[in-house]
């Protein structure tokens, strides 16, 4: 399954600063029906990411009845985006 979506870029703050773009909740949702499937543990979901030029692999991770896709620093640098930059996110959900 292959989803687009656009999203602000947030920061969580933790011993170290984490990027993500929140996956929107109708998307969120329909990946949520098939995540016994998809998931490897954890309740987080592997997938293929395209930013701009970039693609790269990571996971989704639930939170708060969403997921969240992390944001690799090499991408973000890469496509030169801040924390509040509206990205286009492209995703592929289970091969």
């Amino acid at each position: 399954m292959k989803i687009k979506f656009q999203g602000a870029m947030i920061e969580w703050r933790g011993p170290s600063p984490f990027y993500f773009v929140p996956v929107p909740e109708g998307s969120s949702k329909k990946i949520k029906e098939m995540a016994a499937q998809l998931s490897y543990g954890w309740g987080v979901i592997p997938v293929i990411g395209k930013i701009g030029k970039t693609e790269f692999s990571t996971a989704l991770i639930p939170k708060d009845g969403r997921y969240y896709l992390p944001i690799k620093n090499a991408v973000r640098f890469a496509e030169k985006f801040e924390v509040d930059s509206e990205v286009s996110v492209s995703i592929s959900v289970g091969g």
